[in-house]
């Protein structure tokens, strides 16, 4: 039976060893934790998640998005990631949200149980000679990643940060209100703020003391997990047009919309801890308190979680990978999730279901460009190098259609890219 080490048991890599392992290969799976942990990792279970619990909106109730484009195609895709996320879900609108330490026990136990995947507890420092992926996401231990360096000769970091998470029981309820935004269902906790409350908070955010890392250069943080307060940096009102934006969120208390607001999502599946959505930040632990307890209704919040600043490490996908996420001049190596450039978590499985697929086909396939997966790919082979970064899945990235209306556009895209999956998997 042929075998392949597979690097990293985050979501792209248990997801690649599930793509593999099914199709008859062997597969080890190597996963430092928990004898070496991250700055941003909490327990040893593969595919923990450590910065938001959502994975992004789905296409339903006539609502047509990249996101829910690239689910579906991994639901066609028989992606184990997307299985377990459905089981743990959350409420979250019209997202999808899960529990973390139910999704994550669900993907161990799918991934512990398969015959065909052996999971190794040990750090992988070598970039091996025989067929393998490597999956080690974001948190690439400096070892590896100072190999991956010497062979791809390009690499660029990107620090993310971990929004706060805190308890249901510790929020003053008489100080919020529970909606979705435009009266779409219940699943956000809402505090407003009033001009007076968001000015004393603004003030105190952008003053606040924070957590540099010591090796932080020129603010290069990835524009898609911006920490709150590097937002605020930008100009007194960036908040209230980006985590704090009060648009379609009517306080029935006063039937308008406030000044700006802060939205709480649930965080686990007994509806007892929420995070702060878009509250990911690097101030010190007790400036956060300080400063997010300013918030109408979280005066006494309770955090389980506080947030935290780490550091991202992604290669130079133009210059370093082939269209099959291979890396140039290493045909048996591949690489796959948020290292390979792209950004959000669905978009990391997504590069796990290729390298899995691509991994030890004779004849690679080549990968619908009217796709979401096959956009994100085309991106990764054709961006400049020179300003390249991590990229989310958007309609953008798309091959362009001449339509005017954005529903039009966005059922387009996604009606063609079913029908080129569907076309695609039946060559396969």
């Amino acid at each position: 039976m042929t075998d392949i080490k597979i690097i990293g048991a985050g979501l792209a890599g248990c997801e690649a060893a599930y793509q593999l392992a099914k199709r008859g290969f062997h597969v080890s799976l190597y996963e430092m934790r928990p004898n070496l942990m991250t700055p941003a990792h909490k327990t040893g279970q593969p595919a923990e998640i450590v910065c938001s619990n959502s994975l992004g909106s789905e296409n339903k109730d006539g609502r047509i998005s990249a996101a829910g484009i690239l689910k579906e195609e991994l639901t066609m895709l028989d992606s184990l990631i997307l299985s377990c996320a459905v089981q743990a879900r959350v409420p979250a609108g019209g997202a999808l949200a899960v529990d973390r330490d139910k999704f994550s026990a669900l993907v161990s136990e799918r991934i512990t149980h398969h015959p065909n995947i052996t999971l190794i507890r040990e750090e992988f420092t070598e970039i091996p000679d025989s067929p393998a992926i490597i999956a080690t996401g974001p948190l690439t231990s400096d070892a590896l990643a100072e190999n991956i360096k010497a062979l791809a000769g390009e690499r660029i970091h990107f620090y993310d940060a971990v929004a706060p998470v805190i308890t249901r029981s510790s929020i003053d309820m008489e100080k919020v209100f529970i909606s979705g935004r435009y009266g779409r269902g219940d699943d956000y906790i809402n505090c407003p703020l009033n001009r007076e409350e968001y000015s004393a908070f603004y003030e105190a955010l952008v003053h606040a003391e924070r957590n540099i890392p010591h090796d932080f250069e020129k603010g290069k943080y990835f524009e898609g997990c911006m920490p709150v307060e590097a937002i605020a940096d930008r100009g007194t009102d960036t908040l209230r047009f980006g985590p704090m934006k009060p648009r379609g969120l009517v306080d029935p208390r006063t039937g308008h919309e406030p000044y700006a607001a802060v939205q709480l999502r649930q965080d686990n599946s007994e509806g007892t801890l929420y995070n702060l959505v878009g509250f990911q930040t690097g101030l010190k632990w007790g400036e956060q308190k300080r400063v997010f307890s300013m918030i109408p209704g979280l005066e006494h919040a309770e955090f389980v979680r506080l947030g935290v600043m780490h550091r991202n490490t992604s290669v130079n996908a133009p210059i370093v990978l082939d269209e099959w996420l291979r890396l140039k001049g290493r045909e048996n190596v591949f690489l796959a999730g948020q290292i390979t450039g792209v950004e959000g978590y669905m978009e990391s499985t997504a590069m796990g279901v290729v390298a899995g697929m691509n991994a030890l086909r004779e004849n690679l396939p080549a990968w619908p460009r009217d796709t979401a997966i096959g956009s994100l790919l085309h991106y990764l082979k054709t961006a400049e190098p020179k300003h390249f970064q991590p990229m989310n899945i958007n309609l953008g990235l798309f091959p362009e259609v001449n339509l005017r209306g954005k529903k039009e556009r966005a059922q387009f895209h996604r009606n063609r890219a079913i029908n080129a999956m569907k076309e695609f998997l039946d060559t396969l």
